[in-house]
């Protein structure tokens, strides 16, 4: 599970796939890219046959073709236009963008696991990226009908995730001051306020929805997972919405797309998002046995040379409960409402867990089953207890069905 914008409807760089946009807008976004280019480079630069590739409401991406270029230019780019005004508080999605872009693109091409940001123009809110191709997503791999590749998927992903986060370990200052370039005079993870709220306000929630009681202690074990919240030694670059159809399976190696909430956090938050159902702009599924301890295993491998002491199994267990104490308890925030029909709570744009449809209650009801396996596991009985009382309510809430596995393991 991962923190995601709910404007999310397909992968929003790099590959086909989107539905068609207004011929207008993509010329109007052509002519906003050939400007910014020429005016870099200092000559002409034409581009013609806008292809559309998705993005949101809010974004229009296309592939265009680069026809008259007095550089060394790729024959092709990918161009991405936010279409809404800038953030007038909080977090703006363009900034957090274009520094994620340009902190990713200023690391040697070996271990940049995203596309080359080519040119930004924050006045246009502009975006001129790097092409990578006509590959299949992480989400294509998981839709097909081959275990093995996509097995070989997922861990690749999983090591791409760990590699990224070893190599951006010490450039929260970095991207600080790239963020302030673009306007951003100070920053702090988009997840942070919400999860605050979720550990305060789902007690509440499970009691008056479900007749579930959290015992004080559980509650205890949930906020002491605040922690992971603040300025720990463990923080690296987190692309934020890490869902399957944001990846890029390439020939070199899983890259990752999107990054409008991307940030700096806690590392063990992503690698307890790999334990859990994997965010979808679709039907959620689950993964096959086994599959979320290889795929952790494989990310935890790429951090050990950067913080050893991850290396130890008590010590990354820890990290990963609390890690997966804050996810499960936000998922339960923003969904539980949803699920027993009451009015639903506003739903942060940058909280979503798999898909928040007919689906919600049987992911929820896998992500307090898994958490309380793991929490048994590590000896925390109030929170394992908790979670059973939890997916015992919820199974009267259409809970008790099981997700199906995906197509590539069924």
């Amino acid at each position: 599970m991962a923190s995601l914008t709910t404007d999310s409807a397909g992968p929003s760089d790099g590959r086909a796939g989107g539905a068609p946009g207004s011929s207008d807008r993509a010329a109007e976004l052509v002519a906003l890219a050939e400007e910014l280019l020429t005016r870099r480079h200092g000559a002409t630069v034409r581009l013609a046959g806008a292809e559309d590739l998705g993005g949101s409401e809010r974004s229009l991406v296309v592939r265009v073709r680069v026809t008259e270029n007095p550089f060394s230019l790729p024959r092709t780019l990918v161009v991405k236009h936010y279409l809404d005004e800038p953030a007038v508080h909080g977090a703006d999605r363009f900034s957090y963008e274009a520094a994620s872009c340009q902190l990713l693109t200023a690391m040697p091409s070996e271990e940049r696991a995203s596309p080359m940001l080519v040119a930004q123009d924050p006045t246009h809110r502009l975006l001129v990226l790097e092409d990578l191709g006509r590959c299949a997503t992480l989400a294509d791999r998981l839709d097909e009908r081959d275990p093995k590749a996509a097995e070989r998927a997922l861990l690749g992903w999983a090591r791409a995730l760990g590699r990224m986060q070893a190599s951006t370990a010490g450039r929260e200052d970095d991207f600080g001051a790239l963020l302030r370039r673009f306007g951003e005079r100070t920053w702090r993870d988009p997840l942070a306020d919400d999860a605050r709220a979720a550990l305060a306000e789902v007690p509440d929630q499970l009691a008056q929805l479900l007749r579930v009681e959290a015992a004080p202690a559980a509650v205890a074990e949930a906020r002491g997972a605040a922690r992971l919240l603040g300025g720990s030694g463990y923080r690296a670059f987190s692309p934020a919405e890490i869902r399957p159809d944001n990846c890029l399976v390439t020939g070199s190696g899983s890259r990752f797309l999107d990054f409008e909430w991307a940030c700096f956090r806690d590392v063990a938050l992503t690698g307890a998002s790999l334990r859990l159902p994997l965010p979808s702009g679709g039907p959620a599924h689950a993964q096959p046995p086994g599959m979320a301890e290889a795929m952790v295993a494989a990310w935890q491998a790429e951090l050990t040379p950067v913080w050893a002491d991850l290396a130890d199994p008590e010590v990354l267990r820890e990290r990963l409960l609390h890690a997966e104490v804050l996810w499960v308890w936000l998922a339960t925030r923003a969904l539980l409402p949803g699920v027993v029909g009451a009015e639903e709570a506003e739903r942060p744009p940058h909280v979503v867990v798999a898909d928040p449809g007919h689906d919600a209650p049987s992911v929820l009801s896998a992500l307090w089953r898994r958490l309380g396996t793991d929490a048994e596991r590590a000896g925390r009985v109030a929170t394992a207890e908790l979670a059973a009382a939890t997916v015992g309510a919820l199974g009267r809430h259409g809970g008790d069905v099981v997700l199906p596995p995906y197509p590539a393991f069924a």
